[in-house]
């Protein structure tokens, strides 16, 4: 168990020597929170309402998808995966490092938006923070899940990128983030619904906690992660 504690800080450690993990988990999250924080609370002033909730499920989406999967992939998608077998270490101790070091990097990114917002913006803080925090903590692990299936799935730098953008995109332009969900055509507003940005807005800017929104982020996370375990299982037998 100290070995495994030990294996997952370095890897947190590591994450802050590598420029792109850096760029998705920090700078662009962060960057793009300046800007369109800005924008969007000076011709929308209703934004100000969610602003946190949306820049922050921005930051996380860009994280899970664009910044996770490459890092999967230079472990799965090469001879790493073989020193894993060689010393006797389980596949999934790469998954689960990973998971835990983003984990922590994209939370800390949203106190970031958390504590600023409020400053630059005068955003307002969400009403039931008990709720919000555990929204967000569901939000991370469900988008995580998924970008941890698409490193360890796919073995390829340049088709994990492109595939990644398959829900990076509806994220950012079908979850409600950045207009109402309801002006969405019917046809766009049900795609939203296959990410987890989607539910984790509704979540995240309720005053009260819904099954409803709750259930399919869980079902995603669920999913994703069975996909892990069979992507990891063939791997062993490879």
């Amino acid at each position: 168990m100290s070995a495994f504690i030990y294996g997952t800080g370095l890897q947190w450690k590591l994450d802050f020597r590598k420029q792109d993990v850096l760029i998705s988990f920090y700078l662009i999250p962060l960057v793009m929170f300046a800007v369109m924080g800005g924008v969007l609370s000076s011709i929308m002033p209703d934004m100000q309402d969610t602003i946190i909730q949306s820049m922050t499920i921005f930051g996380v989406s860009m994280g899970a998808f664009t910044g996770l999967p490459p890092s999967l992939v230079q472990i799965y998608g090469t001879d790493i995966k073989n020193v894993y077998k060689a010393n006797g270490i389980p596949l999934s101790v790469g998954v689960i490092t990973h998971f835990i070091s983003a984990f922590i990097h994209l939370f800390i990114m949203s106190m970031i938006i958390f504590f600023v917002a409020p400053l630059l913006f005068d955003a307002a803080p969400p009403a039931n923070l008990p709720l919000y925090f555990g929204s967000l903590a569901m939000f991370i692990a469900s988008s995580l899940a998924i970008g941890s299936a698409l490193g360890v799935w796919i073995k390829d730098h340049a088709k994990v990128s492109m595939i990644a953008q398959l829900f990076f995109l509806p994220s950012v332009m079908l979850s409600g983030i950045m207009m109402p969900a309801d002006m969405l055509p019917s046809v766009f507003s049900y795609i939203g619904r296959a990410v987890p940005a989607t539910w984790g807005k509704l979540l995240m800017t309720s005053d009260v906690f819904s099954l409803g929104y709750f259930v399919p982020q869980l079902i995603m996370f669920g999913i994703a992660t069975l996909a892990c375990v069979v992507a990891l299982s063939r791997n062993v037998k490879a």
